[in-house]
């Protein structure tokens, strides 16, 4: 972070955009926070900044900042609120100018202690939503894309991505970062990802996976350095997460899956079949790369969910409650 504070934070007093720079250079170096999270956070403050900056008349500075009261910070979220910013990314703006003030606390150049007194606000939890596993394996198949006028090595990259997130349970960035030196092709029966945060983990990957990658890489047009990625586009480069997400619409209204199935949709599938079939939670948090299980455990209530359908659609009595 080389820009001058004036530039980071513009609607700051010089010691307030000073120290908010000198944070977001922590964040990076200390922390080790990824460009899109000091992106994120960057931005959480500068909306904040110039929010205090328009009902105090004029730039706050790092005494101003450390004398705000909880109505202060409350009227922020309320102003976004107005402007149409859901609780998510209240929360998540929120999380960024209170770990702005926290370590300004730290630091011994401000205070927190109105961010300490505003609760963040509620977030439906909404469960995730598995395909079918016949639907999962209709997304992963080339043979579903066989009519469409593409060239045979793209459908087959697709499908190969595809069948990578859904069979090792793959963020899409994470499918997509892989190398093309660590290709599960051949007897190679794992994959070490680097995950959220740069966690890294190690997931095993079956045989219909590796024939799927293999089958891809018979195809492909495109030279593939050993230190470049595995999956490219049509021009040689890095394959874009929206090419794939594109290829998964298109999909989605020539097989007549709902617009919950997304590539996304294939990880929470993962998660949901394998326990289905008895897989133990510790593991599939393992395979996630969950920091927690409690996240992990999301997927028993849909597992539970998708039982109880299932009872209520074949049995004679299922219009009766469920005894407790």
């Amino acid at each position: 972070m080389t820009a001058s504070p004036a530039l980071i934070m513009p609607r700051a007093a010089p010691d307030l955009a000073a120290a908010a720079r000198d944070w977001l250079v922590a964040l990076a170096s200390e922390r080790r926070a990824s460009p899109k999270t000091v992106e994120a956070y960057h931005r959480d403050l500068r909306q904040f900044i110039a929010f205090l900056a328009e009902h105090g008349g004029g730039p706050p500075d790092l005494a101003a900042f450390s004398a705000l009261a909880p109505g202060d910070v409350r009227g922020f979220l309320a102003r976004r609120r107005t402007d149409g910013a859901g609780a998510r990314t209240l929360m998540r703006g929120l999380a960024g100018v209170r770990s702005f003030a926290r370590w300004l606390e730290r630091e011994g150049r401000g205070k927190a202690s109105a961010f300490s007194a505003v609760r963040a606000p509620k977030i439906a939890r909404t469960l995730p939503r598995p395909l079918a596993p016949d639907d999962a394996r209709a997304l992963v198949d080339a043979d579903s894309r066989a009519g469409e006028p593409r060239p045979p090595w793209i459908i087959t990259r697709d499908a190969a991505a595809l069948a990578l997130m859904y069979g090792c349970g793959l963020r899409i960035s994470e499918a997509l970062g892989v190398a093309r030196r660590d290709a599960p092709i051949g007897e190679v029966d794992q994959l070490g990802v680097v995950g959220k945060g740069g966690k890294r983990r190690a997931v095993p990957v079956i045989a219909p996976v590796r024939r799927a990658i293999e089958a891809y890489l018979e195809l492909c047009p495109h030279p593939l350095p050993p230190e470049g990625p595995l999956f490219v586009g049509a021009r040689g480069g890095a394959l874009s997460p929206r090419i794939v997400q594109l290829a998964v619409e298109r999909l989605r209204g020539a097989l007549g899956l709902p617009d919950t199935a997304t590539p996304h949709a294939l990880r929470h599938s993962f998660a949901t079949h394998l326990l289905g079939r008895g897989g133990d939670l510790r593991t599939i948090q393992e395979l996630l790369g969950h920091a927690s299980l409690a996240t992990t455990q999301i997927y028993t209530a849909v597992d539970s969910g998708r039982l109880l359908a299932a009872w209520r659609g074949a049995h004679p009595r299922s219009g009766h409650k469920l005894p407790h």
